[in-house]
């Protein structure tokens, strides 16, 4: 990946900015470089893939992140990040993907990008919070807002949330098995040898514009309120219905 660019150490970080520029008033889109990935032989199984050696479908998830002046800058700048197993998750990635086949901007619809970590020895909501300030400092020039959740503490909160408890995630990977659709359960974050995919259901549901519920957790009214935006603004997408799916 392009080299990270140098930002104040990680404690002035946590320090609130004077006069920080207003998001929609900074300068955008990013321009920041990229260099070519040298070819790399890469081993994958089941669900985790390195996409320098995968399928077009995997190849595809790579070229939309790459191309998307939202998602770019953060991959680029992963290492300021600096959360355990983390990854970037859900509605940007595949919501990038939709406006791409839409015809679309790139930034269209995506109301937040979802990054979860995993971080078992801290599980205090402070702690989290810290982290999601510091991150929208650090990306202070997207236009859109970081929302990040360490998955190792949401069975401490699921149950008053959403009515009934869950068991807690051993990983960010267990996490983003439950999530709320086959095309959204998807994560992606940059490694030496190119991007890294995490897709539990594949990603033929992503690229072929299907929304199908994932049963494991969710109800039917999380399942048809998320359904219900997205079928306003993405015209293309064949929802199915929760008994359908």
């Amino acid at each position: 990946m392009a080299e990270m660019r140098r930002l104040a150490p990680t404690s002035q970080m946590h320090r609130p900015v004077e006069n920080a520029p207003d998001r929609a008033a900074a300068a955008w889109p990013l321009e920041l470089p990229w260099r070519p990935k040298p070819p790399v032989q890469l081993t994958r199984d089941r669900l985790i893939f390195g996409t320098m050696s995968a399928g077009s479908l995997e190849r595809s998830l790579e070229e939309a992140v790459e191309s998307s002046p939202v998602l770019r800058p953060v991959l680029d700048n992963w290492g300021l990040i600096d959360l355990p197993d983390c990854w970037l998750v859900a509605g940007a990635v595949a919501q990038t993907v939709w406006n791409q086949r839409h015809g679309f901007a790139s930034d269209f619809g995506i109301s937040d990008i979802d990054l979860i970590y995993h971080d078992a020895a801290d599980l205090s909501e402070e702690s989290e919070a810290d982290n999601c300030s510091r991150i929208n400092q650090v990306f202070q020039s997207i236009p859109i807002r970081f929302d990040v959740k360490n998955e190792a503490r949401v069975h401490l909160w699921y149950a008053t949330r959403f009515g009934h408890p869950i068991d807690r995630y051993k990983s960010s990977s267990d996490a983003i098995a439950t999530f709320p659709t086959t095309a959204g359960a998807v994560g992606i974050c940059p490694s030496d040898i190119g991007i890294r995919i995490f897709a539990p259901f594949g990603l033929d549901d992503l690229f072929g514009l299907m929304i199908r519920p994932n049963k494991v957790q969710i109800t039917r009214a999380v399942y048809e309120a998320k359904v219900d935006r997205w079928r306003s603004l993405w015209p293309k997408l064949t929802i199915y219905d929760w008994g359908d799916g």
